[in-house]
């Protein structure tokens, strides 16, 4: 299993990698190992804010729905429109393609709120 070390994980296993104050976030490969095969992402629409911790859309599974937490407060400005058509790219490349959205950074220092990769290994094994 991968644990990407530029990368912060949160508890609720979405991670985000930061970028010139632009977050690309996306779900852990522990979380989809967890669900199994994604068949819909629902994600937010641009423009919409939300707080850390928030929920801001979920991924539904074969069997399962699992709502998705805000790594850190901030701005949608794109979601992965491949998911519209691939959504099991989430499954296949967590890390890369599969991520779900960008957003712009309210707040920089939620980011300490965070887990390393090393904490995350410990959180899920």
């Amino acid at each position: 299993m991968e644990f990407p070390n530029d990368i912060k994980y949160s508890k609720e296993h979405t991670w985000i990698r930061v970028q010139d104050g632009i977050g690309v976030i996306g779900i852990t490969e522990f979380a989809q190992n967890e669900l199994g095969e994604i068949v819909y992402a629902d994600l937010p629409n641009i423009g919409y804010s939300f707080q850390q911790n928030e929920v801001f859309g979920s991924v539904e599974a074969v069997k399962t729905v699992s709502d998705l937490f805000m790594p850190v407060s901030g701005k949608i400005i794109e979601t992965n429109q491949l998911l519209l058509n691939e959504p099991t790219l989430i499954n296949s490349e967590p890390f890369e393609n599969g991520w779900l959205m960008k957003i712009e950074i309210k707040n920089i220092a939620e980011l300490e709120n965070l887990l390393t990769s090393n904490q995350y290994r410990e959180l899920t094994n």
